[in-house]
């Protein structure tokens, strides 16, 4: 129960970062990524103080034997840049910058209920479940 409890006080402080920052504005993103007279730095800014939050976080995690709720980490076992890495980063960054969203921002953002933004979540949801699906069936003619 702590576990859950623990998970969901995180996503509610990540979606509130979020609304606070603007980042559910895919606006926002889209004029970062238009570098002509509109262009708006606010994600470098929310990027920064992100990654100055979390590297001190990081470095006591590395310190420590086990997580606080659970017995062990669970970190990536590969680590090699393989063409499917690379292609699903490709995927994703053409799809933010097409959209103006990724998917922490697409989740909380669809909780306004826009229809554009609506439709995005399910296209975001539509793609992840036929990946899932591929990449399992695959898994499975693999395997025999």
């Amino acid at each position: 129960m702590k576990t859950l409890l623990a998970a969901l006080f995180c996503g509610f402080l990540f979606g509130f970062g979020l609304i606070i920052s603007g980042m559910t504005n895919p606006a926002r993103v889209l004029n970062f990524l238009d570098w002509s007279a509109r262009w708006d730095p606010t994600l470098a800014f929310v990027m920064g103080g992100a990654i100055a939050v979390a590297l001190p976080g990081f470095h006591w995690l590395r310190k420590r034997e086990k997580p606080l709720y659970s017995s062990h980490f669970e970190l990536p076992a590969k680590r090699k840049i393989d063409a499917k890495l690379v292609f699903g980063a490709g995927l994703f960054g053409i799809g933010w910058g097409i959209a103006g969203l990724c998917p922490g921002p697409a989740v909380v953002a669809a909780a306004t209920l826009d229809s554009d933004l609506l439709l995005f979540f399910a296209a975001m949801v539509s793609g992840m479940v036929a990946q899932h699906w591929f990449f399992n069936q695959k898994l499975n003619k693999n395997a025999r």
